[in-house]
């Protein structure tokens, strides 16, 4: 339906650290306008909080499936997050 807005908390597993993964999601969610927020797991995975439009939301999970060309994406974990009012889409410190 348009104008749905879809909210995912994801969990992403590989080798994705130490290969400009959140820089590149950051860089694709602004492109895609979605907003929410990226951080590093000291467990070495990946994870994120993406909201915006239904489509947009649906093509940065397709994204984060593959990740940037230095990734590999074993495994991504999405289950639905919580809304917030989320100013743009960021970095945040590792958890």
């Amino acid at each position: 339906m348009e104008g749905t807005r879809l909210v995912h908390h994801l969990h992403i597993h590989g080798r994705v650290q130490g290969v400009g993964f959140r820089w590149a999601m950051v860089a694709q969610a602004e492109r895609l306008g979605v907003r929410g927020w990226v951080r590093n797991r000291r467990d070495g995975s990946v994870e994120a909080v993406v909201a915006g439009p239904a489509a947009a939301v649906q093509q940065l999970l397709d994204w984060a499936h593959r990740g940037p060309a230095a990734a590999a994406v074993r495994r991504v974990d999405v289950a639905p997050g919580v809304d917030e009012a989320f100013d743009g889409f960021a970095q945040r410190p590792t958890a």
